[in-house]
């Protein structure tokens, strides 16, 4: 159908109805500021409030984005919607008769409205009808379980419309077709009744069940959820998807919730509809429940207008399935999270227990205790990887290391991500703090790996270094300092484990300009070969140690995660042997490297204390900080020099 304009009298007439701090309510948590309310924009990313609303001028503006508009105007940038669509939803809202230019598509127009009018009247009458029923001899069954088993007052039954739908196949039809001469087709459209397949006529979707309506923002019946008093299968049957309900954008009591999730500047979800029952009979007033489905994004994004600080608090079953659910939830949102977007915990009650269960034995205070000491998701997923596992078992160890590695990769604030490196690198060492840095380091390497791989020519990679100039001063990149840090360390363990010659010599050379191995898995594979060179202070003869490798590799069978890093200098192929031919100067040239990148550390250092220190204020540091870094420039053209003429020679 072609749409029709509107009558300009029906949009000046929803301008006059609709208030724009009501309707940006429904979408921003607004707080009064003097004469207007402010909040965080919903159009960017922000975390002080710039947003603010004017009831006044009916106008609304953003400090920061510059977004401004009405009410009409707002709801059509944020949800991309149309002038006419926006405007046709309003005068619902706002029971504003509808006129347009061309009398004849008012008719069609008409209709369209009244469809969905229709609905709301008749799952509200539906709702009348099965709370009615829940009072009657048919119901006391119900009736009987929601007081005995889910132990409710009668006032939180009334709160939530609570009911019951009879056991017949057409007692629902025949009250709202055949007593109230509603439409058959409505009731289907509904979600109420189904067409048989046989026979004609309609039988009742709900029969011998416990009703719960399923509200809109606004309060109204949407849809219903029915959870069988007898062992039939499903458990709980939601309403088909209809005009009004989709059920991966609903949440179950949010009508009720938005307010105290408002006030509390917090959002709980659960699982079941009688787990936020439960939770706003107990007075925790912020709690809704996300239909049985895995959490969507429509419906967090849902929840987060009513939150400033976005915090949310998933509390779903402690058991197999619910565990599966916070899977999927966070998978749903974890880009949210990661960027920080929403403040996301979860929450597992004691013993297994969902929240209906836990507050028959204990009191809404402890309940809030546990939301308080709620852990954050990235603290609980990293406790569901290693629930379970023996990280003393090689392969434990390597599949929660991978699991853990995965995790960490997304995390894309630094502070957060090195926070969560050292957590893990804390867990993997198993109390013996001397391993954190060799685990730190090991996690870093896999998090962000280097291009560098075990074999490749180390004659193509010193050519690159040469061709690209080593020396960029503060231009040097952490990346590339490491990336040459890997190879010339790997390339000197791997001639002092090869070459029995030279072993004295790298020790000389090491000793001469005091460097230490840098990178913690080398490092570690040096202290052992130290152990195993070195007797009570006494040098050993290490140029005649033929078993020295085979003794490393007994020595690292119970060191399995760390062999993964190092284990390929302990083999040479062809192209190794190529390598390391003139050993002589590959080792001027793999120390000149390590030698040079402590130097850059170095230099950087002192450079950014001079930058940083007032030559006025403190003339004497200003001085020496100054020498330092300018000691240290000398060094490196000196090493420069020499690296690369070792690498000339190479070539």
């Amino acid at each position: 159908m072609q749409i029709p304009r509107l009558h300009p009298d029906t949009i000046e007439e929803v301008k006059l109805r609709a208030d724009i701090v009501d309707v940006i309510s429904e979408y921003v948590v607004l707080r009064k500021r003097g004469k207007d309310f402010v909040g965080l924009c919903p159009f960017h990313d922000e975390k002080s409030p710039s947003f603010t609303v004017s009831q006044t001028k009916q106008m609304y503006y953003c400090f920061g984005c510059q977004a401004a508009g009405n009410a009409i105007k707002f709801v059509m940038e944020l949800g991309k919607r149309s002038f006419i669509d926006v405007v046709l939803d309003l005068a619902r809202r706002y029971q504003v008769p509808v006129q347009t230019l061309e009398p004849e598509q008012r008719q069609e127009l008409q209709r369209q409205l009244s469809l969905r009018e229709q609905l709301y009247e008749v799952l509200a009458t539906s709702a009348q009808f099965y709370q009615h029923a829940l009072r009657q001899s048919q119901g006391q069954k119900a009736f009987q379980y929601l007081q005995s088993n889910r132990q409710l007052k009668e006032e939180t039954i009334q709160q939530f419309g609570l009911g019951y739908a009879p056991a017949g196949w057409e007692t629902l039809y025949r009250y709202l077709v055949e007593d109230k001469h509603l439409p058959a087709q409505i009731l289907e459209k509904a979600g109420l009744i189904k067409p048989r397949k046989e026979g004609g006529g309609y039988y009742d979707v709900f029969r011998d069940r416990l009703m719960i309506p399923i509200r809109d923002v606004q309060g109204r019946v949407i849809a219903f959820g029915g959870r069988t008093l007898t062992d039939e299968q499903p458990k709980y049957l939601n309403s088909p998807e209809t005009e009004l309900f989709s059920k991966g954008k609903t949440l179950f009591a949010l009508d009720r919730a938005k307010g105290g999730i408002s006030q509390l500047d917090q959002a709980v979800v659960v699982e079941g509809y009688f787990d936020a029952i439960a939770l706003h009979a107990a007075g925790i007033n912020n709690a809704v429940a996300s239909l049985g489905t895995a959490l969507s994004l429509e419906q967090v994004r849902l929840i987060l207008r009513y939150t400033e600080s976005k915090q949310l608090i998933l509390n779903f079953d402690a058991d197999k399935a619910g565990t599966n659910a916070a899977e999927r939830a966070i998978g749903e949102i974890a880009e949210l999270a990661y960027k920080g977007e929403v403040q996301l915990k979860i929450l597992n009650l004691p013993d297994g227990k969902d929240a209906d269960e836990y507050l028959h034995s204990h009191t809404p205070e402890d309940y809030r205790e546990l939301l308080k000491n709620a852990p954050l998701w990235l603290d609980w997923q990293i406790q569901q990887i290693i629930q379970d596992r023996d990280l003393k078992q090689a392969t434990d160890f390597q599949q929660v290391t991978q699991q853990l590695v995965k995790l960490l990769k997304n995390i894309a604030n630094s502070d957060t991500r090195n926070y969560y490196v050292s957590y893990c690198a804390e867990i993997l060492s198993l109390g013996d703090t001397r391993l954190i840095p060799l685990r730190v380091e090991n996690l870093l390497t896999q998090i962000a790996p280097q291009p560098y791989i075990p074999g490749s020519s180390i004659k193509g990679f010193l050519r690159k270094q040469q061709n690209s100039g080593v020396h960029k001063s503060n231009e040097t990149s952490v990346q590339s300092e490491r990336s040459l840090l890997e190879h010339a360390e790997a390339l000197l363990l791997r001639i002092y484990l090869h070459c029995p010659e030279q072993r004295q010599a790298i020790i000389a050379e090491l000793e001469e300009r005091d460097l230490q191995f840098s990178l913690s898995h080398h490092r570690f594979l040096w202290q052992q070969i130290l152990e195993i060179s070195f007797d009570d202070g006494e040098t050993r003869n290490v140029a005649s140690q033929p078993d020295l490798i085979s003794r490393l590799q007994d020595q690292f069978l119970e060191f399995s995660s760390e062999m993964g890093l190092i284990s390929h200098l302990f083999h040479v192929n062809e192209k190794n042997q190529k390598e390391i031919l003139r050993t002589p100067q590959v080792v001027q040239a793999a120390i000149a490297c390590m030698d040079l990148v402590m130097l850059e550390k170095r230099y950087r250092h002192f450079l950014e204390l001079w930058q940083q220190t007032d030559p006025e204020a403190e003339p004497e540091r200003y001085q020496s900080y100054y020498q330092a870094f300018y000691a240290e420039k000398i060094k490196l053209q000196k090493i420069d020099r020499q690296r690369l003429f070792s690498i000339t020679e190479l070539l």
